[in-house]
């Protein structure tokens, strides 16, 4: 029986024709099919700018390089989240302020974000907010946004997980300044590796294609360039950007299908052990990942023992995420701090398999062997 992994990506004959027609043409790195991905992502999420670049992680790195972060500078992440949120802040030279979640849907609250204000305030000039859409749940920036205005700041909304999402109707790209997608093999569409970041106005977008190309402009000499500012590689080939715009094609029934196996779960997965919870799924969610929360201490096992005899059954499960702040690096400049929602979400979650390939046989499956491995 195959095995199925926590995220998987689906690659089709049509893709791999368009991977090839961009192989046999001129370009295989930046090329024609970068500005065409960039302008049929734009029109998919409603934005009004975007810029391709080779990760996630680049998005969020350009977009925190394109408001002009720097030393000085403080930006709010949510300590539930992949390292690369905060990491964008302090490849700038800013620092970072953790905020708490809810320790349910694991999402930064209003609350935990007044209590992280104070705390920003003794470490310098609140220069950004990155909400992060966790799983595919949306935070509501809006309240958010209104309160960091007032200290002249910004939101940068790390959506890595949250394309094809929608909160009252906006995207990630439409209810926040800005916005970061990944598209990992993992993520709800694929270019191999690469990111998008969403931005308000052509000044901005071009901020931020500066950085991603060695700071360096071109005059009108063909033979002649500018460096005009600290920049760095980060363009993606036209070989990704063909698989993007395949893929995008596409959107619409990934979706459709990871909202129907995360039905499926929601129906399946209550009542299976007293010591499970589910946060439902919305239906204008999107998931990336299919989260549940566990109290592994009430049940006498330990986390990894029942991720492994899920393992031997074929079945590939994963934490998302340790809380940033209790990472060492993190942990050695700001001293440890207690973050009790995000360590709550930390100690119970776990991961189920979650990708459009996955049949609903797939989800009984691995629902009868979770209910195996969580018997006492």
């Amino acid at each position: 029986m195959a095995f199925l992994p926590y995220g998987r990506q689906v690659i089709e004959d049509d893709d791999i024709a368009a991977v090839a027609e961009a192989l046999r043409s001129d370009y295989l790195t930046t090329g024609p099919k970068v500005a065409e991905f960039e302008a049929a992502f734009a029109e998919a999420v409603g934005a009004s700018h975007t810029v391709a670049c080779n990760s996630g992680t680049a998005a969020l790195h350009l977009a925190m390089l394109a408001i002009g972060a720097g030393q000085g500078d403080v930006a709010i992440v949510p300590s539930i989240t992949f390292l690369a949120t905060a990491n964008a802040a302090r490849y700038c030279g800013a620092e970072v302020v953790f905020a708490d979640v809810d320790p349910i849907t694991g999402l930064m609250t209003e609350a935990s974000l007044m209590d992280a204000f104070s705390k920003a305030v003794s470490r310098g000039k609140l220069k950004a907010i990155l909400p992060v859409h966790l799983a595919g749940r949306m935070v509501d920036t809006g309240p958010m946004a209104a309160l960091v205005r007032q200290f002249g700041g910004h939101v940068i909304a790390d959506a890595c997980h949250a394309l094809g999402s929608t909160l009252n109707g906006l995207t990630p790209a439409q209810s926040a300044e800005m916005a970061c997608y990944s598209f990992h093999p993992v993520k709800t569409m694929t270019t191999g590796e690469g990111g998008m970041v969403t931005m308000p106005d052509s000044g901005a977008a071009e901020r931020a294609k500066l950085y991603r190309s060695h700071g360096m402009i071109r005059g009108g000499d063909v033979a002649h360039y500018d460096m005009v500012d600290l920049g760095f590689n980060f363009r993606i080939p036209d070989i990704l950007c063909a698989l993007g715009l395949s893929q995008l094609k596409k959107l619409d029934r990934f979706v459709a299908r990871r909202r129907e196996i995360a039905r499926l779960y929601d129906a399946k997965l209550p009542g299976l052990s007293p010591h499970l919870q589910t946060c439902p799924s919305r239906a204008d969610e999107a998931l990336h990942l299919y989260t549940v929360l566990i109290d592994f201490k009430a049940l006498g096992h330990e986390r990894t023992a029942v991720m492994e005899q899920l393992r031997q059954a074929g079945i590939g499960t994963q934490v998302h995420y340790i809380p940033v702040h209790l990472q060492p690096y993190y942990a050695g400049r700001y001293g440890v701090e207690r973050l009790p929602g995000a360590e709550a979400w930390h100690e119970k979650t776990l991961s189920l398999p979650i990708f459009p390939a996955m049949s609903d046989g797939d989800v009984d499956r691995v629902v009868e062997a979770l209910e195996k491995a969580l018997r006492p």
